[in-house]
């Protein structure tokens, strides 16, 4: 029996095959990859044909922004984003970890940005010189997938490469905050609580 194009695309999580989901990422393609909450889909947060496939591929509305995954604060702060002492106080406390900041940019744009507490997803944003756009690696409305097959899966053909680290465990998305002037405005309910956040902001 041939290889299925399941079992060519969805490859355990090695630097090799790390680095080549850079690879692809940067020149265009989708890439499913793992985090701490769910499996999310990767694309080129820059690039508008990137970020059109991505939404037809989850079936999603291209108007609805996408968060930008990256490997630390500091690549937040050199992308453009505008950060004060509350969101470094919040970053301290829950980065790397499910909590995403939506964030004022220098361009007056509103992004939302999140440092995942996986080793791959960690890995994978080091091998990159840009931020790249994560959602969630399923179809709009249909349950998230905590496995690299069922994310591939949800996707396919619209992907060229999952990486899989076994199974997700966390399994909620993560919680959505901005931050607007020192104020938090929970945006999307998640792991961290409203009660945790307001504690952090306040240290």
């Amino acid at each position: 029996m041939g290889a299925t194009p399941e079992s060519v695309n969805i490859v355990p999580a090695t630097a090799e095959t790390i680095r080549q989901a850079a690879q692809l990422v940067a020149a265009g393609e989708l890439v499913i990859i793992p985090t701490e909450t769910v499996y999310g889909v990767a694309a080129r947060g820059d690039s508008p044909e990137a970020l059109a496939r991505l939404c037809m591929a989850k079936e999603r509305q291209e108007k609805k922004k996408l968060a930008l995954l990256a490997a630390d604060l500091e690549a937040i702060r050199a992308a453009g984003a505008r950060v004060d002492a509350v969101v470094e106080q919040l970053a301290a406390a829950f980065w790397p970890g499910p909590l995403t900041l939506v964030l004022p940019t220098a361009a007056g744009e509103w992004v939302g940005y999140r440092v995942p507490d996986h080793p791959v997803a960690l890995a994978w944003l080091r091998e990159l010189d840009f931020l790249p756009a994560v959602t969630s690696a399923n179809r709009s409305g249909e349950p998230a997938a905590l496995t690299a097959a069922d994310a591939w899966r949800a996707l396919s053909p619209h992907v060229a490469l999952a990486l899989d680290a076994g199974v997700a465990t966390g399994g909620r998305a993560s919680t959505v905050v901005k931050v607007a002037d020192g104020k938090l405005e929970i945006l999307r309910a998640g792991p961290i609580s409203s009660e945790a956040l307001e504690r952090a902001a306040a240290d």
